[in-house]
């Protein structure tokens, strides 16, 4: 067996099924879960229709692996349309089989392990598949801290000097996944500097840019390359997906875009690691990347969500509305720490509301590695607010209600 599995990490939701094994959660009311940030809002119409014309004809052939130029097409238009930026569909554009896979598999593409001391560098708190792929590609990851009080940008001054130059590939999620915060154009380019000094590729996922709450949307790692004069996106990849700009996570569809060497030596990668997209999907991804209204709408049903639940919570736990995404990140108070009993403030918390109001939220500290003794995700918890607003209320009332029961 590959010896690199044993350094795989308990997945987040295995380790909440652990947390939570002891719990029986409050017979006096029906369960909600904020736990899972998976989209719950309807998928367009127009994608399932085209799904169904799609399917007669639409199975009996073997898909390209650079999928159709209808697709790649698509992609770069609606990139031009949302980043003013433009690429050639053939060459700076490859469809995938959502972020996930894609993620992982690009670092599988681009690591050297045959040396000693490759390293891939990742936020922290991060998508687990970020380290996952790390150890599986034979690197050693380097866990960057989030501030708090610089609206959790990283800290890219804790990284020594020696990790720079032993970095081949950096992770940057912004929108990111917890925290909502957004890179400003400041740091991409420190990190593009960064890349051109030590000659690491940056691996942009972008998968929550659809859904912000401010005017202006969300900037992203392409767009910043070229009001940076970068147009060749050097060593630069963008990840994005239709699971939450769309609703359909089950759909399984994304696409990468960027330097298009990366795009070819992908490409490469994904025709031996079979990773074409059915037909029947890709017709239907060309309808949902064609069309902004039912973004606009899916965008719509978070702002008002936000807008009613992120008040409520607001004077009981720190937590405020973030630049974007469908999480709130909210630290508890510590006296729901249990030291004599292994338990977090956050594990704590998260704990005793199931238990008292069958209400499920992720303990910040699973999503998170320690590092120097600091956890950066401990006293946290990650709410999904992606289920029906009434629900998301009635989660919120809750647990205001189980705040004040415990102060």
């Amino acid at each position: 067996m590959n010896p690199q599995l044993s350094l795989l990490q308990p997945y987040p939701f295995e380790r909440l099924r652990r947390l939570f094994a002891d719990v029986t959660p409050s017979p006096a009311h029906s369960p909600i879960s904020l736990g899972i940030g998976e989209p719950r809002h309807a998928a367009p119409d127009l994608l399932k229709k085209a799904l169904a014309d799609a399917i007669d004809g639409g199975l009996s052939s073997y898909p390209a692996t650079g999928g159709t130029p209808a697709l790649r097409q698509a992609c770069a238009a609606w990139l031009q349309r949302r980043y003013q930026v433009n690429l050639d569909p053939a060459t700076q554009v490859l469809p995938v089989n959502g972020t996930r896979e894609a993620l992982f598999a690009f670092a599988q593409t681009v690591l050297d392990a045959s040396g000693s001391g490759a390293t891939l560098m990742l936020p922290n708190p991060f998508y687990q598949i970020y380290e996952g792929a790390a150890f599986l590609g034979g690197a050693q990851p380097h866990y960057v801290p989030s501030d708090p009080a610089r609206n959790f940008a990283m800290d890219w001054n804790s990284v020594p000097a020696d990790v720079w130059k032993r970095t081949q590939l950096l992770y940057v999620c912004s929108p990111g996944n917890p925290t909502g915060a957004v890179m400003p154009l400041e740091e991409w380019q420190r990190l593009f500097d960064l890349s051109d000094e030590h000659g690491f590729i940056i691996a942009s996922d972008e998968c929550y840019s659809e859904i912000y709450f401010r005017d202006e949307p969300p900037l992203g790692g392409l767009e910043a390359a070229t009001r940076l004069g970068r147009h060749d996106f050097r060593r630069l990849l963008m990840f994005t997906s239709l699971s939450k700009r769309s609703n359909v996570p089950g759909l399984r569809s994304g696409f990468v875009a960027g330097d298009a060497d990366l795009v070819k030596s992908f490409l490469l990668y994904r025709t031996y690691h079979g990773g074409a997209m059915s037909p029947v999907v890709q017709a239907a991804s060309v309808a949902a990347w064609d069309d902004e209204e039912h973004v606009i709408d899916n965008r719509r049903q978070y702002r008002e969500k936000f807008a009613q639940v992120t008040p409520m919570l607001a004077p009981h736990l720190d937590v405020s509305l973030p630049d974007a995404g469908f999480y709130l990140w909210a630290g508890v108070p510590e006296r729901f720490a249990d030291p004599d009993k292994g338990l977090t403030s956050d594990e704590g918390f998260a704990k005793a509301l199931l238990a008292q109001y069958n209400v499920t939220v992720l303990p910040g500290s699973y999503l998170a590695r320690r590092v120097n003794g600091i956890n950066p995700g401990e006293g946290r918890v990650r709410m999904a607010l992606v289920a029906e607003p009434a629900e998301c209320l009635e989660a919120a009332g809750r647990i205001v209600e189980f705040l004040n029961a415990s102060a």
